[in-house]
């Protein structure tokens, strides 16, 4: 068997850490090197997922631990206000950085690429880790050179920090990037109640729905004379996101540069 790959966890402790620490220790072409949470220092990885105990214990200091590990890549699931500098640590030991986190800039993203290819390694932002969501956001930019007009309305559970989604927001980019900005609606149309039409990007509408009880959904509706068309895709447990993350660790080891969106890997 090839060499393993060597993985660093960020937010080992989160919902979805979780779930790549269980990916990583479960997978023969995987090693996991180091776990890193600030609430969950001290424990052991492996029982902190509910497996045996794999003798690394978590740790709050992300610097230390890229330092002493040295993992081929760092995988990042934690919060907005943590992701570009936890990139950029990444990136300035040589680490690849794959990150679930969402809330850099279009300046921070260019800037990061660039330390990438300083350092002649590979990166990877993906608001969305799942196949599927994938399909649908591909599926939706190719409608939108027919049907022009669209809206998106994505749900997830109350509990979500940031809206709109990062997976609506790379839905968005990729539907205008196929279309004319167009202002949809009655020129004259006027809101009742703040924030009734959603929020405005590139001459449409993307809607926040945020519920208890729901984990992550995504439909975009396209409207033309006569008809409709709706895509949509359901997520319904964050083990769906696990085969992509795997697949992005393959494809992160075998170029340069910072690559945004998952959707680049799906042809």
């Amino acid at each position: 068997m090839a060499n393993k790959w060597t993985v660093a966890v960020v937010g080992a402790g989160g919902r979805m850490g979780k779930e790549v620490v269980k990916l990583v220790l479960g997978d023969d072409e995987l090693e996991l090197v180091a776990a890193v949470g600030r609430s969950d220092a001290g424990a052991d990885a492996g029982t902190l997922v509910g497996l045996p105990a794999c003798g690394i214990t978590v740790t709050s200091d992300l610097e230390m631990a890229l330092v002493e590990s040295k993992p081929d890549v760092m995988i990042d699931f934690t919060a907005p206000q943590f992701a570009y500098t936890n990139t950029a640590l990444a990136i300035k030991h040589g680490v690849r950085p794959i990150m679930g986190t969402t809330g850099f800039t279009p300046e921070q993203i260019e800037e990061l690429d660039k330390q990438c290819a300083e350092q002649n390694i590979g990166g990877l932002i993906a608001p969305n880790f799942s196949i599927g969501a994938i399909l649908m956001m591909k599926f939706a930019a190719a409608a939108a050179k027919y049907l022009p007009h669209v809206e998106i309305i994505e749900t997830h559970g109350d509990q979500k920090l940031d809206a709109p989604s990062g997976t609506s927001i790379k839905t968005a980019e990729m539907i205008a990037a196929n279309r004319e900005e167009i202002r949809q609606g009655n020129p004259k149309e006027e809101e009742v109640i703040e924030g009734a039409r959603g929020g405005y990007y590139n001459g449409f509408r993307i809607h926040s729905v945020r519920l208890p009880g729901v984990f992550a959904q995504q439909e975009v509706i396209f409207g033309g004379y006569g008809q409709s068309l709706k895509i949509r895709h359901d997520s319904y447990e964050r083990a769906a996101y696990m085969p992509g993350v795997k697949m992005a660790i393959e494809k992160v080891m075998g170029y340069t540069g910072l690559v945004y969106g998952f959707d680049h890997f799906i042809d």
